[in-house]
């Protein structure tokens, strides 16, 4: 039987327990990711649904797409300990479900450097947020430092990190794929994760709105 496409059961095991590791580090950030959010959230990529606890009272709803079954199984047990009501569905971002209707806002958090499309991904999330609806990103990108840049390229071209880290390419430049979408970068700052010496170190946390 061939291999499911979204299925990395060794690497979900392993980036389960990672996320709940760095919690601590990341929980500031993902409130911050969050915080004001109000109406209907689409998140894609919710992983073993980390975000749901920290979303405000104010949203009314979170439609949250995962295609990676046990990490998807995660997040339907998070979801049922969240303060806000949370559907949690398999689908990937660059394909969203015919009957994803109109949302207030999208959420990408840890999950633009895995789409297999990045473009294609961003389309579907301005299609999915009302004109002038927000994106919030908080995602690890290209390094600004040459030398460790250099570094990130090699590791996407040769495929080793890839492959390892569940389709994770960890050179795109995400902000500008992000604006070349037909976002608005309203606000953005980049902020630093984990040790200094890993290559996914540099991240970015921000709000961009589609230009409608």
């Amino acid at each position: 039987m061939p291999r499911q496409p979204h299925r990395h059961p060794i690497f979900a095991r392993l980036y389960e327990r990672l996320a709940r590791a760095m919690e601590r580090e990341l929980a500031a950030q993902r409130r911050e990711l969050l915080c004001g959010l109000t109406g209907r959230v689409l998140e894609i990529g919710a992983g073993n649904g980390m975000n749901f606890g920290h979303y405000p009272t104010t949203v009314q709803e979170v439609v949250a797409l995962e295609p990676e079954p046990y990490l998807r199984a995660r997040a339907q047990a998070a979801a049922r300990g969240a303060p806000v009501p949370v559907l949690v569905r398999d689908g990937v971002a660059e394909r969203l479900p015919e009957d994803i209707g109109s949302f207030d806002a999208a959420v990408a958090c840890l999950v633009l450097c895995s789409v297999r499309d990045q473009g294609a991904a961003l389309a579907e999330l301005r299609r999915a947020v009302v004109p002038g609806g927000e994106l919030r990103f908080l995602e690890h990108v290209r390094a600004p430092r040459p030398r460790k840049a250099q570094i990130q390229h090699a590791l996407d071209r040769c495929g080793a990190w890839p492959v390892l880290a569940g389709g994770c390419h960890c050179a795109r430049d995400t902000v500008a794929a992000i604006a070349a979408a037909g976002f608005a970068i309203d606000g953005m700052r980049t902020i630093d994760v984990g040790a200094p010496w890993l290559h996914t170190n540099p991240h970015v946390l921000g709000t961009a709105r589609s230009d409608g």
